[in-house]
């Protein structure tokens, strides 16, 4: 399990560092005389000495991301910044690369957890229940720093993990299974519950979905399984009628996590779970897990307010992927009932 400011940890596993700088504190001096007699018959002018130059307070951001080096074809998939700067530079980056086997293109999208902080938002389909006092819509408190935001995992009937928010357990937590865990401090680390993550008083949200689709940096032999079902009901070639056979290679995401602490994100169009897999492991994930599935669930969308203290709204929004049914403004509607996870400016 990785290294993280809020976690124990297994050395033999990968690091993960998410650690921001510390600030030094200044001594306070006092000048003292030796010279009593001169202090009682002088009177002395001193000129203030200037302020001490501290070093920039800020978090320290992660190295920019490499470009990737695509499955076929010798051109390299370059990033692109997106999203509202956070202190003057970018915390988000996308870029776009076709799946080993694939034709379309799938998103990615990269996040510094040093320069964002992560909350789960909770809603009435799922996990159900409620009322959260994170649900959409984004209220204009939180937009006046979002960055970005994605959709979070299926119904909790198919995902065979639990749910935990606000202090209470709203689906039981399954142990194994693939877990993205938000802390108090904003981070966000991604595992296997009870092995890389588990329960701690820090811990502030658990999002539970399926078992782990990357673990040590490759594809879990699961996410290469022939029965490919593992992963979800999918919805048929043109209809999600329950009466259409589902496909293999449907709309998917997922989201793992960086030896360095960075978050990925990955959607595509026609993505079979190993495909998934390997486009998160390019991206460099060394932990993963997939999130929904199918047309209508999967959006990663990041916002580029005017101004810096600007509120996100669907009109300053962009998709990872113009082709996803959902959009900028999916998290800003009141009837949107699923789960979601935003990234915001520390």
């Amino acid at each position: 399990m990785p290294t993280h400011r809020h976690a124990a940890v297994d050395a033999k596993r990968p690091i993960v560092s998410t650690v921001h700088p510390t600030t030094g504190k200044s001594a306070k001096v006092t000048n003292k005389s030796t010279d009593a007699a001169s202090k009682s018959t002088q009177t002395t002018t001193t000129t203030p000495s200037k302020p001490p130059v501290h070093a920039q307070t800020g978090p320290t951001p992660l190295p920019t991301p490499a470009a990737l080096t695509p499955f076929s074809g010798s051109t390299p998939a370059t990033w692109t910044p997106a999203g509202r700067l956070v202190n003057g530079t970018a915390a988000v980056y996308e870029t776009t690369l076709v799946p080993p086997g694939g034709s379309q293109p799938a998103g990615i999208a990269w996040m510094d957890q040093n320069l964002l902080s992560a909350r789960l938002y909770s809603g009435s389909g799922s996990p159900g229940g409620g009322p959260y006092q994170y649900t959409a819509p984004i209220q204009p408190a939180q937009a006046a720093t979002l960055v970005a935001a994605f959709n979070g995992g299926f119904f909790m009937s198919s995902a065979h993990g639990g749910y935990y928010t606000q202090g209470k357990v709203i689906v039981p937590l399954v142990s194994g299974a693939a877990s993205l865990v938000i802390y108090s401090n904003g981070d966000v680390n991604i595992g296997a519950w009870g092995t890389d993550v588990g329960m701690a008083p820090n811990v502030v949200g658990v999002r539970q979905n399926l078992v782990p689709l990357v673990a040590n940096g490759t594809p879990t032999p699961t996410a290469a399984s022939s029965n490919w079902q593992l992963w979800g009901v999918t919805c048929g070639l043109t209809s999600c009628a329950s009466t259409v056979p589902g496909i293999e290679n449907q709309w998917r995401s997922g989201v793992g996590i960086t030896s360095n602490g960075a978050l990925v994100y990955v959607q595509g169009p026609s993505l079979d779970p190993l495909q998934l897999a390997d486009l998160l492991v390019r991206a460099g994930a060394v932990r993963a897990m997939e999130l929904d599935i199918n047309p209508d669930w999967p959006i990663f969308a990041s916002y580029s307010p005017t101004t810096p203290g600007g509120l996100a709204s669907p009109a300053n929004g962009t998709k990872l992927l113009q082709t996803s049914v959902q959009g900028p403004w999916t998290f800003f509607e009141p009837w949107w009932a699923r789960d979601f996870i935003t990234m915001s400016a520390r």
